[in-house]
């Protein structure tokens, strides 16, 4: 699986003499350079051989493909010119496995990932300038603020295409969080001919009060090039929403680090990271096992942004209503077709997995919004390695940019409906 370490990305090739300028320029993490353009490059006075390097690097680590990416990178090829290469080359010649090739050349979107957000992706990871980009581009702007202004207007462009489930967007003027978000992935149902009945999942989402004053500890900050892999010095416990106070968040609840479909879900929601960067809104895991190793192996590897130890297991709490949502392995993953498939997903996505921990205490994310504007969507994780969909978190967290337009969408949907 791809790493978020930047180390591991760039690799022993042309880019590591990179690294030191890449890091003054703001260039510090690999979401934020897989999505650097070509007037970002010829700023930083790349060569051709840099550029095809970093192209190269960005598609396998968006196809999975990363142990590919010295022997690549060393044929002297673009990236073009790989893709045009025939299966029996690229097998011969780099000692791709078949099944890979097939991944590799699949130009239509990144491997295991989201169709809108990856069709996202394709609009603003193109390698030259569009006109509309020129428009608004200056040069008294650091080139990794005018990257978020270009997603910024690039991702309202692609919202206005998205279809999303009514509930998303009603407002609750009560109960203290500003949108009805839904709450779970599909209805649970009886497994084994009635024998082993759904785990009982409430279906409102919780009150600001529930999470508000939930202690957390830092176990990793957020991972930039040349930090050390975990923070020496624990931080002192604090107050959660100290968090959110000045800008939204969201929150992924992590059931097991080691978990294969915790792990990747977790990697696909920090890829999306420049996302969230333009849309203002801060990225946090919360773990309720504090075990060193564990937390050694998911950050920066499967998830590089903060970590958070949540010792009472409050946000889990929440989740449930004020009760932990748990399941045993044999009722809830194999005997639960849903949890099996979502096993399935993780594993082509080439995600290694442990088993350490306690793996039956169940998931899930929540998205808070500023200050004491409440919660504003939380999902579920009613089967093992149940995903909240990337659109519909997409979709809040723009709706958290202006609240004024969620309640005006809001308003009008109720009129229609009398």
């Amino acid at each position: 699986m791809a790493s978020f370490a930047v180390e591991d990305f760039v690799g022993n090739g042309c880019l590591q003499g990179l690294v030191s300028k890449l890091l003054e320029e703001g260039w510090d993490d690999v979401p934020t350079l897989k999505i650097m353009n070509a007037d970002d490059m010829n700023a930083l006075n790349m060569t051709q051989r840099q550029k095809d390097a970093l192209e190269i690097r960005s598609y396998l680590h968006d196809h999975a493909l990363m142990q590919y990416a010295d022997k690549l990178e060393e044929s002297g090829n673009s990236l073009t010119e790989l893709l045009n290469l025939s299966t029996v080359d690229l097998t011969s010649k780099f000692g791709m496995k078949r099944g890979h090739v097939a991944r590799f050349t699949d130009r239509t979107a990144a491997f295991g990932g989201d169709s809108f957000s990856e069709a996202y992706n394709r609009q603003v990871r193109r390698r030259t300038s569009s006109s509309s980009e020129s428009l608004y581009y200056r040069k008294d702007i650091s080139p990794v603020t005018s990257r978020k202004q270009s997603m910024m207007k690039s991702l309202t462009r692609t919202n206005t295409d998205i279809s999303l489930e009514q509930s998303m967007a009603d407002l609750a003027i009560k109960d203290g969080h500003v949108f009805k978000g839904i709450v779970a992935f599909k209805p649970d149902e009886p497994r084994a001919c009635g024998c082993v009945q759904p785990t009982p999942v409430v279906e409102n989402v919780a009150p600001y009060s529930s999470i508000e004053n939930i202690s957390v500890q830092i176990l990793a900050p957020e991972y930039k090039i040349g930090m050390e892999r975990l923070v020496k010095t624990k931080t002192a416990p604090m107050k959660a929403s100290k968090l959110w106070r000045d800008k939204p968040a969201v929150f992924v609840c992590i059931r097991r680090p080691g978990c294969i479909m915790c792990r990747a879900e977790a990697h696909q929601l920090y890829a999306k990271k420049p996302i969230f960067d333009a849309l203002g809104v801060q990225l946090f895991a919360v773990l309720h096992e504090q075990i060193e190793s564990e937390v050694m192996d998911f950050w920066p590897r499967y998830w590089g942004g903060v970590v958070l130890f949540d010792r009472s297991m409050g946000f889990y709490k929440a989740l449930g209503g004020g009760n932990l949502l748990k399941d045993k392995f044999i009722s809830g993953f194999l005997l639960n077709p849903r949890a099996i498939s979502n096993y399935r997903r993780a594993k082509a996505m080439g995600v290694d997995q442990n088993f350490r921990g306690e793996g039956e205490t169940k998931g899930g994310l929540f998205i808070v919004g500023k200050g004491k504007s409440g919660i504003a969507y939380q999902f579920i994780e009613r089967n093992f390695g149940d995903w909240a969909p990337l659109s519909e978190i997409f979709e809040i967290c723009r709706r958290l940019q202006n609240p004024q337009e969620s309640q005006l969408d809001s308003i009008t949907s109720i009129q229609q409906q009398d």
